[in-house]
């Protein structure tokens, strides 16, 4: 029973954390969410053996931000790491980008019908035991697709919220702004947030100042349970310049830049300092 107090405490403090900056107002709807959302999120990753498919990438002008990929690929290396199979969802140009290193599902722009006929097909083929997004875009209420300055993005948005909305298992979203799949969970919350809201539902939703962060928060429980300290393989910094020579730009200032969401590569590293003290890794 102790170690139950101690995990929902420590899911707490993860929780806080992670949206200590209040940079998009996360801090602010968090009381909507049900306290533990990481580790009820965590556990579901912990039994999966199978596929997962985690779904990212957000749409940038003409290529992909780096927030969502980079916490992507740090939750792809634990859960590979833990033996089982994550393949990350995601359409061109990031999924070109990737397609070298990793095992990617590419989904393409299209219509209603052609969109969930992929979904369909892809659910079917891969049998996931679980369906996670981070960073990316969710449908609104009229269909469309936004940035975080209210621009429509809905001719450049492959469509993953018919993955989600169709898995048979449990579904994860990750989000900083309430723009992405899984803010239909606290859409009365984002009401007073400047932001065209998703309202694209999940069975876990998970918030914080910066995507990529949200994947650390998972990885803590993950390294907990396991007794393995995941956590010290991320390496932000790398995959930030990986992502960078493959084209990536920041979301925030729209630059091909070694930062997410404005913030210097110091501010990740951080926070991966701050969960391992957590977790009694350093």
């Amino acid at each position: 029973m102790s170690n139950a107090i101690n995990e929902a405490n420590l899911s707490k403090q993860i929780e806080d954390l992670l949206v200590a900056k209040n940079l998009r107002g996360m801090k602010t709807v968090q009381p909507a969410l049900a306290p533990g959302y990481y580790q009820r999120a965590a556990r579901i990753l912990n039994k999966c053996k199978g596929h997962v498919l985690i779904g990212t990438g957000f749409p940038v002008v003409d290529t992909f931000e780096t927030d969502g990929p980079v916490g992507a690929i740090a939750l792809y290396n634990a859960l590979e790491a833990l033996g089982a199979t994550p393949i990350i969802v995601c359409g061109p140009p990031v999924s070109q980008a990737l397609m070298d290193e990793y095992r990617v599902h590419e989904i393409r722009v299209g219509e209603h019908q052609e969109r969930t006929l992929e979904a369909f097909q892809a659910l079917y083929q891969y049998n996931p035991d679980a369906v996670l997004s981070i960073e990316r875009p969710g449908q609104a209420a009229d269909g469309g697709y936004y940035n975080m300055r209210g621009e429509s993005i809905s001719e450049r948005t492959a469509c993953f919220d018919t993955f989600v909305l169709n898995a048979k298992c449990p579904t994860i979203g990750i989000g900083d702004g309430g723009n992405e799949i899984g803010m239909g969970n606290i859409q009365d919350a984002l009401k007073d947030l400047d932001i065209m809201a998703s309202a694209t539902q999940v069975d876990e939703l998970l918030i914080a100042d910066v995507s990529n962060w949200g994947a650390y928060g998972i990885i803590a429980f993950l390294s907990l349970w396991n007794d393995k300290d995941l956590l010290a393989d991320i390496k932000p910094l790398e995959i930030l310049e990986y992502l960078s020579k493959l084209g990536s730009v920041d979301g925030v200032t729209r630059i091909n830049e070694l930062t997410e969401d404005g913030l210097p590569v110091d501010e990740g590293n951080q926070i991966i300092a701050e969960l391992r003290k957590l977790t009694g890794f350093a």
